[in-house]
């Protein structure tokens, strides 16, 4: 039977990317997104909710995302959810899903030395 593990987001950086490297050399590099979902209560008033997403880029795009990325950035992140766990200091399981992209597009206008400079005029015709 087929299978699926998808996740597209688009959202703002709440912080700066921060890149490491792993034991074998290969760049890594995570940075947390907010998404806000606007809509009705039930008295009707009008309420915002904010999610936040762990991203986790890997080699090439690892070092683009922590090069060009800054904190309030607009980014769209297309990937798949993995949930991690480790061991907390005090010896609780911790869990963590993260979004390991596939492809990050920053859609803040930029110079063009930035990468995706380009890539910005074909989405503003992308239906999302």
């Amino acid at each position: 039977m087929a299978s699926l593990n998808e996740i597209r987001i688009i959202g703002n950086l709440g912080g700066d990317p921060e890149m490491r490297f792993t034991p074998g050399g290969k760049p890594v590099t995570n940075f947390n997104v907010a998404t806000n979902r606007t809509y009705r209560s039930k008295d009707g008033e009008q309420a915002k909710e904010t999610e936040w997403f762990t991203v986790v880029a890997w080699d090439r795009q690892a070092e683009n995302c922590n090069q060009f990325l800054k904190k309030g950035q607009s980014v769209y992140v297309e990937g798949r959810l993995q949930l991690r766990s480790w061991d907390g200091n005090d010896g609780q399981k911790r869990y963590r899903n993260e979004v390991h992209a596939n492809s990050v597009i920053f859609l803040d206008r930029r110079s063009s030395g930035s990468p995706d400079a380009e890539m910005l005029s074909e989405m503003e015709d992308l239906p999302f």
